[in-house]
C-alpha cells in the first residue's frame, strides 16, 4: 500500500495476530524526516534510533530533521535530497535510517517475522532502504513493478555487510547501454568494530503470470522463496494488460484470458504462492488453500481499518462507501508516475475527481510532476525537474530552489 498506509502500526498488529505484517517500504525516508519535523509524536522514532547501529548516522539524523514541539501550522517540511546515480550522503542515510525505523517499531513488542514491499521500478534507493530494513531485522521482502533479477543476490551480499551494486535503467543513454550501475558499500556506513552478518530475508517477487515466475526461477542471481501471485483486480498498482492495451467505454484497461495466472504451473514450480485480488475473505482464503496456495495477500481491507495509517475521515467516508454500496474504485491506466495502471477510489474533494485533478495538476511537458518553486519576487513557479538549472535561474527561479 501506498507508503504511510501500511505503516509500522498496521504492520505489527498483523504479525501479533500471528500472520506477516507488512510495512510499505516506499519513501521511508520522507516518512522519517517529517515525521520529526512534526516533533516525534510519542517519540517512536527517537525511541527506534536508540537502538540503531550507527549512533553518530543517527545524531546526524536527529540534528537535521528533528524539531522540538513540531513545526507548527501551515510551516513548510524541510525538503529531503533527492537520491542520485552517484549517491548523496544524507540521501543514503535518510533511506538506511527510515527502513530501520520503520521495520524495528514494527517488530516491537513481539517475536513474529515482519516484511517490507518495495516497487521495483522505484530504483535509487533500493540498496541503502534494504539494508536498513536488515538491519532491524526484517524477515521477508517482496517487490512488485518490475522484474528485480538482481535482488537475491543483493540480500546474499547485504547480509554479509558487502559491497554491492543495482542496475538502474535510464532512458536516453548513447548506444546499446540501458541500465547504469548504482553502488553501495555498507562498510563506508561502519562506525568502530564490523558488524556481526545479518539474517537473509526471504524474497517473495510479485508477479501476474507463470511466465515471469519462471523467468525469475531461471535468471535470478540468488534464490526465490515464494511468489505473490496478484491478479488484476488487486488494489494499488496493476500490471498491464497483455497485447495492444486496448481500453473499455469506461476508459480503463481491458484485461482477457492472458492475463490470469496459471495455478498449476505455480504447482509445477515446487516453491509456495499467495494468491493476492479479490481474496480479502474467508471464501477468497479457502479458494486459494484449495488450488495450492499457501495463503493470501491482503491490502484494501488491512487499508481500511483503524491501524492503518491511511487519514481517519478518508477511512471512514471509504468504508460507508463500501457499506452502502455506493462507492466506486476505477482502475486508471494514466494515474501513476509508474506507467502502471492504477486503482482510483471515488472521494469527495479529492484528486479522484477530474476537475479537482485538472485545477491541481501540474504537469510539464514530457510528463513530469511540477516541483513548487519561490520565485525572487515571492510568487510561487512550477519547475520541471527535467529542466536545466541555467534555464530556470534565467526566468527568475532561485537556483537554491533546485537543489535535491
Amino acid at each position: 500500500m501506498g507508503f504511510g498506509i501500511s505503516d509500522w502500526r498496521l504492520a505489527r498488529a498483523v504479525s501479533k495476530l500471528g500472520q506477516l505484517g507488512v510495512v510499505s517500504g516506499t519513501a521511508l525516508d520522507a516518512v522519517l524526516a517529517r515525521t520529526l519535523q512534526d516533533g516525534d509524536p510519542g517519540g517512536h522514532v527517537r525511541r527506534a534510533l536508540e537502538h540503531f547501529p550507527f549512533q553518530q548516522m543517527a545524531q546526524r539524523i536527529l540534528d537535521a530533521y528533528f524539531v522540538e514541539g513540531g513545526l507548527g501550522e501551515g510551516k513548510p517540511y524541510k525538503r529531503i535530497p533527492m537520491h542520485t546515480v552517484d549517491g548523496s550522503r544524507m540521501a543514503i542515510e535518510l533511506c538506511v535510517v527510515g527502513n530501520f525505523v520503520e521495520i524495528f517499531l514494527a517488530r516491537e513488542g513481539h517475536d513474529r517475522p515482519v516484511g517490507v514491499n518495495y516497487l521495483e521500478k522505484i530504483q535509487l534507493p533500493h540498496l541503502p532502504s534494504i539494508y536498513g530494513a536488515m538491519l532491524a531485522g526484517v524477515s521477508v521482502v517482496i517487490m512488485g513493478a518490475g522484474i528485480p533479477l538482481a535482488i537475491p543476490g543483493i540480500l546474499d551480499a547485504l547480509s554479509r555487510h558487502e559491497h554491492t551494486v543495482y542496475p538502474v535503467s535510464v532512458t536516453g543513454l548513447e548506444g546499446d547501454v540501458e541500465t547504469v550501475p548504482v553502488s553501495f558499500d555498507p562498510q563506508l556506513l561502519m562506525e568502530g568494530e564490523g558488524q556481526a552478518p545479518l539474517p537473509r530475508p526471504a524474497f517473495f517477487p510479485i508477479v501476474t503470470t507463470e511466465s515471469l515466475a519462471g523467468i525469475l526461477l531461471k535468471r535470478a542471481n540468488g534464490s526465490i522463496e515464494g511468489f505473490i501471485v496478484e491478479a488484476h483486480q488487486a488494489g494499488g498498482h496493476n500490471a498491464p494488460p497483455r497485447g495492444r492495451g486496448a481500453l473499455s467505454e469506461a476508459g480503463e484497461p481491458v484485461y482477457g484470458l492472458r492475463d490470469d495466472a496459471k495455478l498449476a504451473k505455480f504447482r509445477d514450480f515446487g516453491v509456495p504462492f499467495w494468491l493476492a485480488g479479490l481474496r480479502g475473505s474467508a471464501e477468497g482464503l479457502k479458494d486459494a488453500l484449495a488450488q495450492g496456495a499457501a495463503g493470501v495477500q491482503v491490502g484494501t481491507a488491512f487499508g481500511l481499518c483503524e491501524e492503518s495509517g491511511l487519514i481517519a475521515e478518508t477511512r471512514r467516508e471509504l468504508v460507508r462507501g463500501a457499506l452502502e454500496g455506493t462507492s466506486r474504485v476505477f482502475t486508471d491506466p494514466v494515474a501513476s508516475p509508474t506507467g502502471f495502471p492504477f486503482k482510483v477510489a471515488d472521494v469527495k474533494g479529492s484528486l479522484s475527481e477530474p476537475a479537482v485533478y485538472e485545477k491541481r495538476r501540474r504537469i510539464c511537458d514530457i510528463g513530469f510532476l511540477r516541483t513548487p518553486c519561490r520565485k525572487a519576487d515571492g510568487s510561487i513557479v512550477y519547475r520541471c525537474p527535467a529542466e536545466p538549472v541555467k534555464a530556470y535561474v534565467a526566468k527568475g527561479g532561485r537556483e537554491e530552489d533546485t537543489v535535491g
